[in-house]
């Protein structure tokens, strides 16, 4: 159950439109709903500002589509991630609606149009074609997370003016997420040109002594620019909801939720 309808029960019954136990039915799945399997977190968007997403691999088609439909009824949508092109195929035949995203390798099925909110577009940057996959799954998610999202793909350092190209892209971007394999060093050269937050997702690309993204998870980790987070290897869409809380941050607040603001101004020493 999304945000919104929870706000218009509450106002309801506020209004005195519907009946305490009416509402409480409606409110049936707080906190979660167990399948046995699987226990579905349907308010993790009021907690995070980001809703569940299923991790596809290691789960059967059947699970995913029990998860699916659980959703659905609930009125939340639907992100699998990791979902093999096969193991969709199964899952569409139970789950129509779900789209399959094969260079991502995510499934989604949109029951409710998110919201675009946040400071600004969420870059997503890939040193090279051979990452665009997980550049993909990050952008895919930032789009499901509701942020608008600008493509910047194949911009590695073996030629840096394709990336200095689109400066002006990535100077007016709010957080820029940088993909890259092999040694791993655009997302230092892209910290080091714009001041904007930076997100480096390793990825597995590269030869026998990339060590499966290991060297350009560790290449990222000894990063000289200064203030360059970095994510898992492949995470893209650990990257996604990291850069999803930067671009909201500040914008969130729920109206009437009783914070204070903290008063900077200096307080004065009480007299002896």
């Amino acid at each position: 159950m999304t945000e919104a309808k929870i706000r218009t029960i509450l106002e309801a019954v506020a209004a005195g439109k519907i009946a305490p136990g009416v509402a409480l039915e409606r409110l049936r799945l707080l906190p979660f709903d167990d399948l046995g399997f699987a226990r579905l977190d349907f308010h993790r968007h009021l907690r995070r500002g980001v809703p569940e997403v299923v991790f596809g691999d290691g789960k059967s088609a059947e699970q995913i589509a029990t998860i699916g439909k659980r959703m659905a009824a609930a009125g939340v949508n639907l992100i699998v991630t990791r979902l093999s092109r096969e193991k969709a195929v199964s899952v569409r035949r139970r789950l129509r609606r779900l789209e399959y995203h094969a260079v991502a390798r995510l499934g989604a099925m949109v029951v409710e149009a998110p919201k675009v909110t946040g400071h600004g577009a969420i870059a997503v940057v890939s040193a090279g074609t051979s990452d665009i996959p997980v550049a993909e799954e990050a952008a895919l998610c930032s789009e499901l997370f509701g942020n608008r999202v600008e493509r910047i793909y194949d911009v590695g350092v073996a030629g840096i003016h394709r990336l200095t190209a689109r400066a002006e892209t990535l100077r007016e971007a709010s957080v820029l997420i940088v993909v890259a394999g092999m040694e791993g060093a655009l997302p230092s050269v892209v910290a080091g040109l714009f001041g904007k937050p930076v997100i480096a997702v390793p990825t597995s690309i590269g030869y026998g002594v990339a060590f499966g993204g290991l060297a350009a998870l560790i290449g990222m980790l000894n990063s000289c620019a200064g203030g360059l987070t970095v994510v898992n290897i492949d995470n893209g869409f650990g990257a996604a909801v990291a850069a999803t809380m930067i671009n909201r941050v500040g914008l969130d607040r729920p109206e009437g939720d009783g914070s204070t603001q903290i008063d900077h101004q200096r307080t004065r020493a009480p007299r002896a």
